[in-house]
Formats: structure tokens, sequence, C-alpha cells
């Protein structure tokens, strides 16, 4: 069997190569390398898509979920040693925003079947302090109900989505990036959109918070030379809109792809030692950004595919609680469910460059696993 890499970037971005090409040429001949026609454009494409008011560029999906969370501070929402809720089984991005906003981050465990938030548990973990909520659209599957977003209106709570793995999934027919009161997205090159280094988005249906967004994302200004908030600099840049701009077009088949393929596992794999993921009753729901499965025997299991040619991946090995930043913080914490899927969790190859045939053959390997 021919080799299956993990990720091949150069495939996936073969289709585009030319129209990218011909594209960062002309920015490249514009003398215009910050902000400029590409940015706004983008943007313009993100809004109707996502189906958002308002999208603000910026320099990737960690600086947009921390830029909201100032953003709310700057307009009163929020204050230093706020606490929110954020799910313990995520990339670390998610907690360091917090943690940067000199917000308290307070984990709430996962749900086995969705490897998600557990929604059930949120209202056990809320204090007089907690202020927001940031759900984690992990792995590409939708993390949303009318539950939470009943907890949410009934203690006054702002929900921060972080998008950066969802872009293209729904919830009963609303995008991710327009559920909560606002979102962040990444376009690292490996996302199912991504660019050519980092970028990244925010969007929300609430034009003052994106105007604060974007000040503190170009220096705190809100006209040249003019700064009303001491702000950072987190611009998104017209190459890698330019890149985006490029792609974006293409979501749906994107995602549609990734769903037929994630469908050939789900229909293919039947070996016991592994635990395929939930699929949601909405396929809608989850675009398989990632496709994670579960198994005791994870490390034998690696090393098999590999010896049969088939590269796989770990996300991730360790939940941020446990991570050696956060020992003198949360380390004490007990998440029995996210340290179960440290311990357990294999992501299978699986994106659009990918063929059924490549799907089924990594498939077949994997049942033959003793």
């Amino acid at each position: 069997m021919t080799e299956i890499p993990f990720l091949d970037l150069k495939q996936i971005n073969g289709p585009y190569m030319d129209a990218i090409t011909r594209r960062l040429t002309e920015v490249a001949l514009s003398g215009r390398y910050i902000g400029g026609d590409e940015n706004g454009r983008f943007e313009k494409m993100m809004t109707d898509t996502i189906g958002t008011e308002c999208c603000v560029g910026v320099s990737n999906g960690l600086d947009g979920l921390f830029l909201i969370l100032e953003a709310y501070k700057c307009l009163g929402r929020l204050k230093e040693g706020d606490e929110v809720i954020v799910p313990a089984n995520t990339y670390i991005a998610s907690v360091l925003a917090i943690s940067r906003a000199r917000l308290v981050p307070v984990p709430v465990d996962a749900d086995i079947s969705t490897l998600n938030l557990d929604i059930s548990k949120i209202e056990d973990a809320l204090t007089d302090r907690t202020r927001a909520i940031m759900t984690v659209h992990l792995y590409g599957r939708v993390c949303w109900s009318k539950q939470l977003k009943q907890i949410a209106d009934r203690q006054g709570l702002i929900v921060v989505e972080d998008c950066a793995q969802s872009i293209g999934a729904s919830f009963s027919g609303t995008m991710s990036g327009n559920l909560g009161d606002a979102a962040a997205f990444s376009f690292y090159p490996t996302k199912n959109i991504g660019a050519m280094g980092d970028a990244g988005a925010v969007t929300t249906n609430d034009r003052l918070l994106a105007d604060t967004v974007r000040a503190l994302a170009n220096y705190g200004t809100d006209r040249r030379y003019h700064n009303v908030y001491r702000g950072y600099n987190c611009r998104l840049d017209p190459m890698q809109a330019t890149v985006l701009t490029v792609k974006l077009p293409d979501l749906n088949h994107i995602s549609d792809s990734r769903r037929n393929l994630a469908g050939i596992y789900l229909g293919s794999i039947d070996n016991p030692a592994v635990k395929l993921p939930e699929t949601p009753a909405d396929s809608a729901e989850h675009v398989w950004h990632q496709f994670v499965v579960l198994t005791d025997r994870r490390d034998e299991l690696r090393r098999f595919l590999a010896d049969n040619g088939v590269a796989t991946d770990i996300n991730y090995p360790t939940p941020p609680h446990r991570q050696p930043c956060y020992a003198d913080s949360l380390s004490h914490l007990d998440m029995p469910v996210a340290r179960i899927v440290a311990d357990k969790c294999l992501s299978l190859p699986l994106n659009q460059a990918m063929s059924p045939n490549q799907i089924r053959n990594v498939a077949d390997v994997v049942n033959s696993f003793k």
C-alpha cells in the first residue's frame, strides 16, 4: 500500500495555487501591505458565510479569543479576576486566551460521547464570579444546545465560541460563529480553510464589540495616531487574507468532502478495540477537522498503522490543566473524562485531498490490528 500521510498541505493547496499566485502578485505589486482591499474582501466573505453582521480579520485564532475578552473588558462587561467556563478537553489556546486577558479559566470536564464540553456540568461550576462561557467546537463538531443558551441567558453570561476547528459547521441551520455573542476563528494552515501562515478572524453581531476588537488589534486606535485603548498589533496580513479569499468559496465542497470521507470510516471500521466518534443527529453539526477514535491500545495501534504506511496524530496528549504552565493554578483539578480522552485518543488521517480508496485502505489496516 502506498504510504498515506496524515496531512499533505502541498496537495491540499495545489488546486488553488494558480489563483493564489496571481492574486498574491497583484498585492505585491500594489504597494499596500497592511490592511487594504483584500482584508475588506475577506471580511465581507466571512460575514456572508457565517451570517453575522461583523467580521474583523486578526493575526490568529488565539489573538482573536484574547481580543474578544479584552474588548468586553474595555466595554465594562468583564473585569480582571472574572471567571470563564472553558472545556477541560481542548487545545491550550482556549485557556491561554483567558489567562492572557487576566481572567480566571474554570475547566469543566468533557462528555465522553461528544468529546466536547459536558454542558450538563456547567451549572455545578458556576460561582458568583462567573461572567462568561467559552464553548469550543472541538474537532469540527458543534458544541451547543438549548440548555447552554438557557444557562447563559438565565445567568447573564457572555458566550464566546472558539471556532478554530469548526468553520462550516452549523447548529439547527445557524453557522458556528453566529451562535454565541462573539467567536474567533483560526486559519492556521492545517485547518479546513487554511492560510499559508497564521491568520484568524472575529465574528459577532455586536458592532460596538467589533469596533473595539478592530481598535485593539491596531494599537488601540480608532483613527490614525489617536489611541483610545492600550492596544496590540494583531492585524490580519493582507497576503493571508488573499489566500483565504481564494479558498473560502470552496467551504461547502470541503465540508461535504470531509463528511463523506468520515462516513466511509464510520461504515468501514469494525475493530472492537476501537471506539468510533459519535455522529451528530444533524450531520451539518460536524465538519470533521479531526477524525478521533478512542482505544485502550493507542500506542500499539499507532505503531501498527505507522508500520503499515499510515501516519496518525494525537490531538491532544495532555489537557491544558495538566500542562506545566498551569501547575500553580489548575493541576489540582480532577477531570476524569478529559484524562481518558488524552490517554486514548488517536486521530486518523482525513482531509479533502484524500480519496475514498485511501480512507478504505486506512480502515482495512485498522481492522487488521489484533
